[in-house]
């Protein structure tokens, strides 16, 4: 029998490129998308396309944060815009940060892999990502793996754990990492906006920039 893989799959490069390495790691991948309110849905059609062409089973999960507490779930909130990455790298924090996202999504995760058998979770988180958010840094992830190992049936067996093979890569270097596995960047969707196209200045759309042109590769989802 195949072995079993959980895959956080959001619909960005990052997650996308994190699906098909756990692909080609040779895992039978079931992805898990969530609506949690977020600003639009365009990333959710775009992680089932992912997951139909990288031949992997697809769950969305719905779920609320009423509290909101981020411009990613509060349309009264502005999302930042228009800050070079260095201002993005130094400036703490964003308003995109939602709560604790990353605990929820992980712990659903796991009782998803723990119903279905999986022995890996594999989440996209990274080095850029972690200069603003806690919850993709790697002394985090690797608490929150020991915390898995601890408090779930498998994990205390010895039969589940959590992966995050993208940390200490740069958006460049993930980008490289997924034209050798032949991810089709231009089904992807990293912009926060709600817009038919990435509209071009918030954190998420710079970083992704920045990422294509230090490898000299243009972006195909921009067209």
């Amino acid at each position: 029998m195949a072995k079993k893989a959980v895959v956080l799959l959001s619909g960005g490069l990052d997650s996308a490129v994190t699906l098909f390495l756990a692909v080609r790691q040779g895992y039978e991948c079931f992805a898990i998308s969530f609506d949690y309110g977020q600003r639009h849905k365009k990333e959710i059609v775009r992680a089932k396309h992912m997951a139909l062409l990288a031949k992997a089973h697809f769950k969305v999960v719905g779920l609320k944060f009423p509290w909101k507490g981020s411009s990613l779930t509060d349309k009264k909130l502005a999302l930042p815009a228009n800050r070079t990455a260095r201002e993005i790298k130094s400036r703490g924090i964003p308003s995109t940060y939602v709560p604790a996202r990353n605990s929820v999504f992980l712990s659903v995760a796991a009782s998803y892999a723990e119903a279905i058998g999986a022995s890996k979770i594999f989440i996209g988180a990274h080095s850029e990502d972690s200069s603003g958010y806690p919850d993709c840094r790697i002394g985090y992830l690797k608490k929150f793996a020991e915390a898995i190992r601890l408090g779930t049936k498998r994990g205390v067996e010895g039969k589940l754990s959590v992966e995050f093979p993208l940390i200490e890569k740069t958006k460049g270097g993930i980008i490289k990492l997924g034209a050798s596995l032949g991810v089709p960047f231009e089904f992807t969707r990293s912009c926060y906006s709600a817009g038919a196209k990435p509209c071009g200045e918030c954190d998420s759309c710079i970083l992704r920039a920045k990422g294509f042109k230090d490898v000299g590769v243009k972006d195909p989802a921009i067209g």
